[in-house]
Order: C-alpha cells, then sequence, then structure tokens
C-alpha cells in the first residue's frame, strides 16, 4: 500500500519512453511504469499513478500485497522467482533489505515523500539487511536512446563466507502482454525466432555452455498478442554476458507478470568471504511500439558510444574456405591478396592453420608461435604482401582454446579445465585452457602480445569453437565458467589498451558469443560460420534485433555453400552480404573474369552506400507470405532508404502484390530505382514501375554466366512518389526465381 504521507518517486524519461520507480517506506524500487511516454508529472500525479496501479488484496494471500521489486523479495509475499538466492549456511537466505541511500547522477536525493523528475539519468540505491548481513548497491539507467539498463552489487558484510547461488533483476511487464517471442537456433542456423503464449509459470531460458551459445534467446521479449516489426507493445530484456546466463519470463497465479535475466551461477561458483562483493552484469530492457523499435534503441545506444565503428568499415576478405588448413601453398595466399585488392578489398584475414603443428584440427592449438614448417621466413612476406597491396592485415585466435596435443598441453596438463578427475568430452578436438588461472593466462596474453608487437596486425578473428563441460579449476575441481569469462573480458581489455586501433571480431563456432557483453570490447560478431544466403537472410534479420548492421559480419559466399551444398548465382550472394559489414569468403582463384568483373561492382556499390547501409535505421517488413522477405535501411534525416525483396520459396499465388516501404517520411517525393548493376535477379519480370527495357547482349559468354538479358533505365527515368504513398500503398513485387533479392535505392528529391 502506498505510504499515507506519500510515495518517494523517481521519473525517468527519455526518446519516447517513461520509467516511474516507487522507493517508498526503505523499500527497494518498484516500477510504477515502464513502456510509452507520460509526459511531464508533478507529485501529486505521481503519487496518484502509484495508488491507481498498486496491488489489491485477493483471498489466501497478503493482506496489504506489495509490488514486486527490481529485486523480487521473498519476503513481500513474492511467490515468483527471487531476485537474490543464497545462504550462510543455511542463514540470510531470505534478506529484507532497506534503502539508506539514493543518488541521481551521483546527487543525493530525499527519501521522504516527493517526485524527483530527472529525464535520461542514473539511478543508485544504496540497501542493506542488518540481519542477514549483506549490503545491496542496485544501479538502474535510463539512457538517452530510452533503453532501461539494470545491475546490483551484491557485498557480504559479515566474517562467515557467503554463497551465492543467483542473482536476477526483473522488471514488470502489463497483463495485457501475453505473448512471448524469443530466438533459438543450432550451428549453422541461429537466431531463429520462436512465438509462445505466456501461461502460468515461468518461460526460462538458460545458456549453460559457458558461452552465449547459437541457441541463446538473444533478446527476449513479450507483448501485446500478434505484435510485428511494426505494431504492438513489445518489451525486451538481454543479459549482457558471454557465459551462463538467464533469461525469463514469469507469470503468476496472482496475475502479476515480470520478465529478466541474470548470470547463472554454477554451484559453489561464487562464495564471498568477508566485505567482497558479486556484481551482475548490465541487464538490458527495451520497450517499443514493434520490435523495430525496441531493436532501434539497442543499435541507437551503441551507435552513441564514443569508441563505436564508424560506418567506414573496411571490405575483409576471409580465406578460410579458400584454403582451410592448407598455408604451406604461399602462392595461392598471395594470389588471393592480389585479386582481392583489384575487386576493391580493403582487409585480409588469415584464419587458422598458421601456428604451431596446426596442420589439421587435431594439434598445436594454444602454441600461438608461427609455425616454421609452413611459414620458414614467418608471416612478414605474407603480411608485407597484403600491406602493400593497400589492404589492412588480420589474424585468427582461439585464445580460450587447446588441444591435448600441443606444447603448452604438454608442459601444463593442470591448465586444461576439468573436474571430477577426468577431461571433459573432446569437442572438435580440443579442450578449454583456463585463463582463472594467473599463470595460463599470462602465457596466452604474453604469446599474443608477441605476435602483434612482431607484425602490423589491425584486426583479429578471436574464435571459441566449443562449449564449457565439466569446466572446473584443476586439483579440485570447483567450477570456473564465472571466473573463465572475466578473464577474457580481462584478456581482450589488456589488448585493446596496449593496441589502441586494434579491431576485434567475436566468433565462436560462428554465432555463439553474440551479446552486449563481449560487444563492450569487439567491433563485430560473426553472425554464422554458415554463409549461404539463403539461410543468411533469416539470421541476419533476427540478429539485428540485438545489434546494427556494422557490427555484423556479412559475407559473399562461394558459388556453392560448404555448409548447405547449395548454389546460388553471385547477385543473390551478394544482395545478401551487403546488408551488414560486407566481406568475401570465397576462393577467388577459382572466380570467371566475369565474376570478378560483377563482384567488384558489387564491392563499388557496397562502399558507395556504406554510409546509408551502416548507419540507417533498420526497418524490417511484415508481409504474410513466407515467399518474401522484405526489409531495409533508412537514412536519420529519413532522405534516402534502401530496400531488399528476396524471394525465399515459391509462393502459392503467382503476384504477390504490393507491399509498403515503412520508415520515409511521409511529407517528402521520392525517386525509386531499383539497383540493377546492369542486369536484374534471375527470372525477373520487370514491373511497370521499374521503367526498365530488356536488351540483350552480344557478350555469349557473361549472357551465358547471367543466365538472362540485361536490363538498362529508360528515359523517363525514376518512379517518384511521396514518402506516404510508398509506406501505406508500397510497390508491386517483381516476380523472379526463387533465391533471387531485388535492392530499390529510394532518395528525395530536391
Amino acid at each position: 500500500m502506498p505510504s499515507t504521507d506519500g510515495p518517494t518517486c523517481i521519473a525517468l524519461g527519455a526518446a519516447g519512453v517513461s520509467l516511474v520507480l516507487d522507493l517508498s517506506d526503505g523499500r527497494l524500487p518498484t516500477v510504477v511504469h515502464w513502456g510509452a511516454e507520460l509526459g511531464a508529472l508533478d507529485a501529486g500525479e505521481a503519487a496518484a499513478l502509484v495508488e491507481a496501479v498498486a496491488p489489491v488484496p485477493t483471498n489466501s494471500a497478503p493482506d496489504h500485497p506489495l509490488a514486486v521489486a527490481l529485486l523480487p523479495e521473498h519476503w513481500t509475499g513474492w511467490t515468483g522467482r527471487p531476485g537474490l538466492s543464497g545462504s550462510r549456511g543455511g542463514a540470510a537466505w531470505s534478506p529484507r533489505f532497506t534503502v539508506g541511500r539514493v543518488s541521481v547522477d551521483g546527487a543525493d536525493v530525499p527519501l521522504g515523500p516527493g517526485l524527483t523528475d530527472a529525464g535520461a539519468a542514473t539511478v543508485e540505491v544504496h540497501a542493506s539487511d542488518p540481519d542477514a548481513a549483506l549490503d545491496l548497491v542496485l544501479t538502474v539507467q535510463l539512457t538517452p536512446e530510452g533503453l532501461v539498463r539494470l545491475r546490483a552489487r551484491v557485498t557480504n558484510a559479515a566474517a562467515e563466507d557467503y554463497t551465492l547461488q543467483d542473482l536476477v533483476l526483473a522488471l514488470p511487464v502489463p497483463a495485457r502482454a501475453r505473448e512471448v517471442l524469443d530466438l533459438a537456433g543450432r550451428w549453422g542456423k541461429e537466431r531463429t525466432p520462436q512465438r509462445s503464449p505466456l501461461q502460468v509459470g515461468t518461460h526460462l531460458r538458460e545458456g549453460r555452455r559457458g558461452r552465449t551459445g547459437p541457441d541463446a534467446a538473444t533478446v527476449l521479449h513479450v507483448g501485446t498478442p500478434g505484435f510485428d516489426f511494426g505494431h504492438g507493445e513489445v518489451w525486451g530484456v538481454h543479459t549482457a554476458w558471454s557465459g551462463n546466463h538467464t533469461h525469463y519470463a514469469e507469470r503468476l497465479a496472482s496475475g502479476e507478470q515480470v520478465m529478466g535475466g541474470g548470470e547463472l551461477l554454477l554451484p559453489g561458483e561464487v562464495v564471498l568471504a568477508a566485505d567482497e562483493s558479486y556484481e551482475s552484469p548490465w541487464v538490458y530492457a527495451s520497450y517499443g511500439a514493434g520490435l523495430d523499435e525496441v531493436a532501434r534503441r539497442f543499435h541507437r545506444f551503441l551507435r552513441a558510444r564514443p569508441n563505436h565503428p564508424g560506418p567506414d568499415r573496411p571490405v575483409t576478405i576471409n580465406v578460410w574456405e579458400a584454403v582451410y588448413f592448407d598455408h604451406a601453398n604461399h602462392d595461392k595466399l598471395l594470389e588471393l591478396a592480389r585479386l582481392a585488392a583489384s575487386v576493391g578489398v580493403e582487409r585480409y584475414v588469415l584464419d587458422d592453420g598458421w601456428f604451431g603443428a596446426r596442420r589439421d584440427d587435431s594439434a598445436g592449438l594454444g602454441d600461438w608461435t608461427v609455425s616454421p614448417d609452413v611459414w620458414p621466413e614467418g608471416l612478414h612476406p605474407l603480411v608485407d604482401a597484403v600491406t602493400g597491396l593497400g589492404m589492412q592485415f588480420g589474424l585468427w585466435f582461439e585464445p580460450e582454446m587447446v588441444n591435448e596435443d600441443s606444447d603448452v598441453a604438454r608442459a601444463h596438463p593442470e591448465w586444461i579445465m576439468a573436474t571430477g578427475g577426468r577431461l571433459p568430452v573432446e569437442a572438435r578436438r580440443q579442450q578449454v585452457i583456463n585463463l582463472g588461472i594467473p599463470e595460463a593466462y599470462a602465457h596466452v596474453r604474453d604469446q599474443i602480445f608477441a605476435i602483434l608487437a612482431e607484425y602490423d596486425i589491425a584486426y583479429i578473428k578471436w574464435d571459441h569453437n566449443r562449449d564449457l563441460v565439466d569446466a572446473g579449476t584443476q586439483p579440485g575441481g570447483r567450477p570456473g565458467v564465472h571466473e573463465q569469462t572475466l578473464a577474457f573480458y580481462s584478456l581482450v581489455d589488456e589488448i585493446k589498451a596496449a593496441h589502441p586501433g586494434l579491431e576485434i571480431e567475436s566468433c565462436s563456432s560462428g554465432g555463439s558469443r553474440v551479446d552486449l557483453g563481449v560487444l563492450e570490447r569487439t567491433e563485430r560478431v560473426w553472425v554464422s560460420d554458415c554463409i549461404d544466403p539463403l539461410d543468411r537472410q533469416q539470421m541476419n534479420r533476427w540478429t539485428t534485433q540485438l545489434i546494427p548492421p556494422e557490427m555484423m559480419g556479412s559475407h559473399i559466399a562461394s558459388g556453392q555453400s560448404h555448409t548447405t551444398g547449395r548454389h546460388h548465382d553471385l547477385r543473390f550472394r551478394a544482395a545478401t552480404a551487403v546488408w551488414g559489414h560486407l566481406g568475401v569468403e570465397w576462393d577467388l582463384t577459382r572466380a570467371t573474369e566475369a565474376e570478378l568483373a560483377e563482384l567488384a561492382d558489387w564491392i563499388a556499390f557496397y562502399k558507395q552506400q556504406r554510409g546509408l547501409l551502416l548507419r540507417g535505421d533498420v526497418v524490417r517488413i511484415d508481409f504474410p507470405d513466407d515467399a518474401l522477405m522484405a526489409g531495409g535501411v533508412v537514412a536519420p534525416d529519413r532522405r534516402s532508404a534502401l530496400y531488399s525483396f528476396a524471394s525465399m520459396t515459391r509462393s502459392e499465388v503467382a503476384v504477390l502484390g504490393t507491399v509498403p516501404l515503412p520508415g520515409l517520411d511521409p511529407d517528402l517525393r521520392y525517386t525509386v530505382t531499383p539497383v540493377l548493376l546492369d542486369h536484374a535477379p534471375g527470372g525477373a519480370v520487370p514491373p511497370p514501375w521499374w521503367h526498365v527495357q530488356a536488351t540483350g547482349t552480344h557478350d555469349h559468354a557473361l549472357a551465358e554466366v547471367l543466365g538472362r538479358h540485361r536490363l538498362v533505365v529508360a528515359e523517363r527515368g525514376p518512379l517518384v512518389l511521396s514518402g506516404a504513398a510508398l509506406g501505406r500503398t508500397g510497390l508491386s513485387v517483381a516476380p523472379t526465381n526463387p533465391e533471387q533479392a531485388a535492392i530499390y535505392l529510394v532518395e528525395a528529391v530536391g
């Protein structure tokens, strides 16, 4: 119940979002409102709002029900998941925290009745429970982008150890939000959406892989039934942690609903001695009208960081699928560099196989010294050739992993993570090196530093190719995933501090480490080891639910996919890849002259448009026919946009109809031009609005490669329509063969 002399309220607001907190009666903060902007409140309106949403007494329940706090507390009568679980030998397992001090942006605020209206700000709540001998600091931030961040720090104030079992933070969601959407997936097909109703009980997504995982929830959403990219109220939560983690949504029989997350701790993993603290990872929460607005808050938050990569992301080639472990063929590696530079590539990455005894995946991992067997002169000839061609040089590492057949494992078998007096099951014929052991950490760090000191390296592809199973510290076997995750963060931080211009990609069997914890420290993620464009259409689409395109490695694949065996023409491969940080993963020594020329055209198009592609607002278009996947990016000033219409399969109808183009300014007029690069998607039937005409080609070799007529823009010029017409009526879809994509450039007139 509200205090008789009025509640203690803090109102935060930014970018169309309001977060109103109640800290009455010395209790931890509860959420009075999180969602669409409320406008300015005065103290009386805030008090009335607290009263309006106060819990209602019911039968067989507490006589004076209390709203659930951001750190849910069992003593209040809350029968859902508690925020803090732990004990001190069976005692202090149900703490009751009392708030002693609250600050907003570092300035203390009074705890008496009244309202503090702070806009975008950081609230810090200091609380304690003398009986449980625990202190708590709870941080709540509303960013200028309207994103909420939460974290907690708990300190043991007793002489006896306190064993922490769990710490999660939660935000309430209203009763009208009854549908859950989160992501799942597997290796080679990450971030697959799944929906379910929110029913009484817990929708729990636990990650126990020791890394984020290909099946991670990524962002767990709860929204009004039927919400989609552009419609419906949606609340989303993300745990920014690269180790074991939790996302959950919970509905109680009382009708209360929350969503939250935190780190998943293994038994005995965190034991706090006197005055020791545990700080949880950030839990991010985003509200929006539709999934696009939820995603846009994440994107704008990341882009506002001072260290965020700019839109001039260098076009990259990675040579893994061209050579695999065959590093002895220096001529081929040099020819790949020459061909890459000739088509406009700006960064060259040498993948696995350059070090130790690493001729295949069975040996050498963990020995980060250049192999004299395949590189008798070191990497200097290749690095010099690459940089001499005007490209940056990048190198692959997997610092957290080790083969049993390696010098480091033979010298220090105790550095392998293990428990129970046994080695974990092998995965990819490798084990995990325990970076939580200071000597192992220093060994790995010093070897990486030596490589970076010797060679001109601008980029690291940082891989992590197995789950952490039986991940303990020898000889006792105490679980070590928490310490391993922190050590990984520290290692990256040390490397970046010593080499401030260095870029790092987070790769983990493809897309198994995609989270905002790793992206505090890295410039991009590898979405998936599968670069089949048909699968990448879906994976790229849903990866942008959390991160913006410039952080998403998106490469033009080989003609035949190495992971699925499917064949695709270059146009579809390129028209899919340009929607992220563009790269090439293809043996260019096998490409024809016509393919190299077409590849150069696509890279030139990407360079011309990357300021829009990598800084625009992502829009994803809801369309009821699964045969079409449509979306695009719109410039922040809404004067230009690019859209993609991708044919995923054959529809049961001959004509799909019209598709609106969201995000444009309804009061501006725009030209709409198909991006043809001299030819259309395979099987395209140009609709009248394309204003193009087909012409034959006398180049029979080119015609054989393209398999279609070339198209030229007719004299009457591009289509011109208002943003209102494009956004509400849209454009007719050009029929194409399956697995083709049409791209449209939209530009404001005048």
